[in-house]
């Protein structure tokens, strides 16, 4: 009778990955339940519509704000605190999709060429929609 030898169990990027994803799904329903709590509390004197609150839960920028009727827009839209809310619902969003796409990938092609290529693709393509949507939060401030 031979004795079974256990895998070791060590931090490997499938691990990692795996475990980011669950932490930025978690974390995008927490900043997306923050949103939506206070465009309830912000905008509930006037009734706003359905529209309008779903627009301030995911992505609050001034524009949008100033857009819907809310009379006081400085009441707090274009504080550093909604910037950097921002910025980690685009963050964690964001590369929760393009982890998904790796998986896909990895998944579903078998080739090494190919699956290299996209891989490269959807990185190009990750750092460009970060790139992108960092600069409409900060220039979305002024």
């Amino acid at each position: 009778m031979q004795t079974r030898i256990t895998p070791q169990r060590a931090l490997t990027l499938d691990y990692l990955m795996w475990l980011f994803t669950r932490i930025t799904g978690l974390a995008i329903i927490f900043l997306a339940l923050t949103g939506l709590g206070m465009g309830l509390i912000l905008g509930a004197r006037l009734q706003m519509d359905m529209v309008a609150l779903l627009r301030w839960t995911f992505f609050p920028t001034y524009n949008h704000v100033i857009n819907s009727n809310v009379p006081d827009v400085t009441l707090g839209w274009v504080s550093a605190f909604w910037q950097v809310m921002q910025m980690l619902v685009v963050i964690f969003a964001g590369t929760h999709a393009a982890n998904g796409l790796r998986m896909i990938t990895e998944d579903y092609l078998g080739r090494l060429v190919p699956r290299n290529i996209l891989r490269g693709f959807f990185l190009l393509l990750w750092v460009a929609f970060l790139v992108l949507a960092i600069s409409v939060i900060v220039g979305s401030a002024y």
